[in-house]
């Protein structure tokens, strides 16, 4: 928190509303907001995450919206088996909450490309973390779980990707990337989606920024 300039935010106009890693600088989450929710829970309750700060939630009426940080599993095996661990967990923490607040938002670095079309070359990197056939198949029984792959319900064009190699500049200006940060919907919602965007030149990080407008 003290590395991030929000007196620029709140001039902006938005209430930020933060989940930040025991760890100082690792992992963490935020939410920036103009409207006042009516409720902001930090964590899941499950430990390992809390401690890494990865899921945060805020309710607007009746619509809730949860941003998450997904475990990379690129530093080795032990952490792709915590990823696995990690992945079941939260779509369990989904599922229970889909019982009280059944309109669900659910955004975030989920560090997982879904499909062929989400990667710039699915054969290379067929054994790849991030683009693992179980990581890959637990995102296929996500969306079977009642959820709706947002940008996806839109459009369907390939090379639309969301994060690039940083140690290989290259790979943007070509735009070699991969689609790893989603914006999902229950399937509730769905109908209320009206536009969608990735927006490639904002070049904050190796990421950009993805959009997609609800009509709620």
């Amino acid at each position: 928190m003290a590395d991030i300039d929000v007196a620029s935010i709140e001039e902006a106009g938005y209430a930020g509303h933060w989940f930040c890693a025991q760890k100082k600088g690792y992992s963490g989450v935020a939410i920036l907001t103009k409207i006042k929710p009516g409720n902001v829970t930090v964590g899941c309750n499950i430990e390992q995450s809390d401690f890494e700060g990865r899921v945060i939630r805020v309710d607007f009426g009746d619509v809730t919206l949860v941003n998450a940080y997904f475990p990379s599993g690129t530093s080795g095996e032990e952490r792709q088996a915590y990823k696995y661990i990690w992945l079941e967990e939260f779509l369990q923490f989904l599922n229970e909450l889909k019982k009280t607040r059944p309109k669900l938002i659910v955004c975030g670095d989920y560090n997982i490309a879904h499909k062929e079309i989400d990667i710039h070359n699915p054969v290379s990197n067929k054994r790849t973390t991030g683009f693992l056939p179980q990581e890959r198949a637990w995102f296929d029984k996500f969306l079977q779980n009642d959820f709706v792959d947002g940008f996806r319900h839109l459009n369907q064009d390939p090379h639309q990707y969301t994060w690039w190699n940083v140690l290989r500049p290259s790979t943007r200006l070509e735009n070699k990337g991969w689609r790893i940060d989603y914006i999902n919907v229950t399937s509730n919602l769905k109908d209320k989606i009206k536009a969608v965007k990735i927006f490639p030149e904002v070049k904050h990080s190796d990421h950009c920024p993805v959009f997609v407008e609800l009509d709620i």
